[in-house]
Formats: structure tokens, sequence, C-alpha cells
């Protein structure tokens, strides 16, 4: 259910971002949170594609978009140039806590010499917010002066608005190059396996899986249930598995409906990117270990036999 402002303002501009599988769920968690600040809703993305993606989206009032080189490979200056161009009139300026958002608010707020807001987890009002401090410790609720408020989302912290109903109206803008940067070119993994952001079950590893050589328990359950695999900061030091695996506070935000945590401590880094999760199973052989204060379900055992175990009855 959203929650309108007390006040109804100008205009809210949203910086969305489209993948093969759609509009993003971390941008339709930036759109509930500017559909709680209330007024009329703008999107920018790149590409005319990915607008006639977005403009389904309930509640967005316009799409604008660019094409061309400057756009194409989503380059931080360039995207932050298009965005400040659009920029006057606009009171709220919100991007999802992406890789690329949080690469493109900073520039943003720089270019309009305004204090950009970071992680915010909660809208109070038009102009006050509540964000986590601390690595998630500590939320701090702070209040904006500024003329136009900059903001990234943490979608965990959201509900994610519906990706159709809406029929917005599409026009492109122009874009340019900042000629600071260049693309040089991309390389990544292709996998069939559920991906980590977007998953509805997440089951992760810690370094109570020993090694690496047991790795295939945790792959094992993961596809068992159709889910995504995780990973701990140690686990990835470690180089037991890709760093894109990480989930915490320098990994990614995560908030499933099941996060099975299999032989994992609950550091803080790790808690403060899965402590979202609508329900926590957490298997450790300390009873004592913080993740079991944070668990819906404890269970104290040695992850390396419970794992296969679980894996065994599905």
């Amino acid at each position: 259910m959203f929650r309108a402002s007390r006040k109804v303002l100008g205009n809210v501009m949203v910086l969305a971002q489209v993948n093969a599988k759609g509009v993003t769920p971390s941008t339709l968690s930036a759109f509930t949170a500017a559909r709680q600040i209330g007024g009329d809703i703008t999107a920018v993305v790149a590409g005319k594609a990915a607008a006639d993606v977005v403009a389904k989206v309930e509640g967005v009032s316009k799409v604008w978009y660019s094409e061309g080189a400057a756009v194409e490979h989503d380059l931080a200056e360039n995207i932050a140039n298009m965005v400040v161009a659009k920029a006057e009139g606009f009171t709220h300026i919100v991007a999802p806590s992406s890789a690329m958002g949080k690469s493109v608010a900073p520039r943003v707020g720089a270019l309009l010499d305004v204090q950009p807001l970071t992680d915010i987890s909660e809208v109070h009002s038009e102009d006050t917010f509540t964000r986590g401090t601390y690595a998630g410790n500590v939320l701090t609720k702070v209040k904006s002066n500024d003329k136009v408020k900059v903001m990234t989302v943490r979608g965990a912290s959201f509900d994610k608005t519906p990706a159709e109903g809406g029929s917005a109206a599409i026009e492109e803008i122009p874009s340019t190059e900042s000629g600071q940067t260049s693309f040089v070119s991309a390389a990544s993994a292709s996998t069939d396996k559920p991906d980590l952001q977007s998953s509805d079950i997440i089951v992760s590893g810690g370094r109570g899986m020993k090694g690496p050589e047991n790795w295939h328990m945790i792959e094992s359950l993961a596809g068992k249930l159709n889910a995504a695999v995780g990973a701990t900061r140690a686990v990835v030091d470690a180089e037991w598995v890709p760093a894109d695996l990480q989930v915490g506070q320098t990994g990614k935000i995560v908030a499933p409906q099941l996060y099975i945590a299999c032989g994992i401590s609950g550091a803080i880094q790790h808690v403060t990117g899965m402590k979202d999760s609508k329900t926590i199973v957490a298997i450790n052989t300390d009873e004592e270990a913080p993740i079991m204060s944070l668990a819906d379900y404890g269970l104290v055992a040695d992850a390396l036999k419970a794992v296969p175990e679980m894996a065994g009855k599905l």
C-alpha cells in the first residue's frame, strides 16, 4: 500500500534501469519511494527499447530516453550529464542503489551543488528520510534543505511498484559525451542460474563450509530449491567463489522471501546485506552466533552434515 505525501510536489525524476528480464527490481523499489514522496514521476533511461518497457510501470507519467554512443554502455559521467541537463523544475532525483545509481548520484549532486542522500530506507515526507549509517547499525533520520533532493534508494526496504499497468508518454532527449571516460570492453559470465538480487530464495555459505571442496553442497541445495547462491566476504576473499556472489555491505543487498545461511556466523558486514529477508534460516554449530539472534529459524548443527541432508529430502 502506498503512502501519499502530505503535499503534492512538482516533479520527481527516477533514473531507471532495464535488463533482459525487464525493469530491474531495484528500480521498481525506487519507483515506490518516488510515489511515497509524491508528485508526478518522470523516468529517465538509456535507449528506446528500455523506455518502452519503463513506460508500462504503474504510476509513471513520462519517460525520457537518449540513444547513441554516449549512453550505450551506461557510463556514469554521460548518464549524469543527461540527468542534469533535464533537472530544472524537479524537486527530487531518485536512483536505485545499484552500481550505476551509486555512480551517477554523486556526480549529479556535484553538478547541482547539493548533498546526495544514499541508501534511504524510509520516506517520512518530501524532505525527511531514514538512511542507515555505520554499516546499518544505526538508522538516521535526516532532513534535506536542498532545493533538489538527490538520493539512492535501498531496494530491500521498499516494496516493488508493479511493472505493468502504466502507459506513460515517451520522449527522446539529447545526450552528450563527457570526454572524461570511454568504453573499452565488457566481460560477463553467462549462466542459467537464478539471479542473486532478484531470486525469491537464496542459499548462502560461509566459512563453516570449511573449504571450496564442499561448496557443491550449497549449489546442490540451491538447485533443489531453484534458488540463487550467495556467499560471505570471507569466502570470496578466500577465492572459494567469484566476487559476484558476495552478499553484504561491500557486496549485494538482497531481500528474498527465504534466506538460508549455512555456516555463517553473522558478521555485521554480511548481515547488512541480507537482514531485510522475509524469512531467515540459519545453520550453525554455535547457538550463540550472531546470525542465530537474527534468524527466524535456527538449526544448531554442522552445515557439512545438515546441508546435504536437507538437499536429500527435497
